[in-house]
């Protein structure tokens, strides 16, 4: 298992192959040739925007909490199956972290909404400071068989730069509201 990028990208036999695999490629938005990870969150937006109507905010808690616990595993074996410790294939991270951005900071219209993309792709694409650190605790390091732990790593620094958004965003509510 290497940290190296993934010389082959998984197509639909690969996604259908294991359930695991679905929920790990964000049902399918990681195999998106380009920006996988800007793909899988685009789809969380729109996944959280049909599915708000009729979750209420306690049941929002409770599919981000399961999200995680099972998103944990579904990374750690469709890491495993690709045989890579980050593939940008898999963007249930993604998913699951834009979520909890998301339910925490809803109620906002279009551009609240479109702020926090922005501010959690950078978050995530740039890995600077607090998210950097997340991405390399718990990365797999060679000749380590992968488990639990990893698949949390896979989802803790996409988590952290959530807390980074959300954080960003009560600054910036703050200073406008205090005018």
């Amino acid at each position: 298992m290497t940290g190296a990028a993934l010389t082959r990208r998984p197509g639909v036999r690969f996604l259908l192959s294991h359930p695991a695999h679905v929920i790990a490629l964000g049902f399918g938005s990681g195999l998106s040739p380009v920006a996988p990870g800007t793909v899988g969150t685009l789809w969380a937006w729109v996944a959280f925007l049909v599915l708000s109507p009729v979750l209420s905010a306690a049941a929002w808690g409770v599919v981000i909490a399961i999200g995680i616990a099972v998103g944990a595993w579904a990374c750690c074996v469709a890491a495993r199956h690709l045989e890579a410790a980050d593939p940008g294939a898999i963007v249930w991270d993604e998913v699951v972290a834009f979520w909890l951005v998301l339910w925490i900071a809803m109620p906002l219209g279009f551009a609240g909404q479109l702020s926090a993309f922005v501010l959690f792709r950078l978050f995530d694409t740039i890995k600077a400071g607090p998210v950097g650190w997340a991405d390399r605790l718990v990365k797999w390091q060679p000749g380590e068989r992968p488990g639990w732990r990893h698949g949390l790593g896979i989802l803790f620094d996409d988590l952290v730069a959530a807390a980074m958004t959300l954080l960003v965003m009560a600054v910036v509510a703050r200073v406008v509201s205090a005018g």
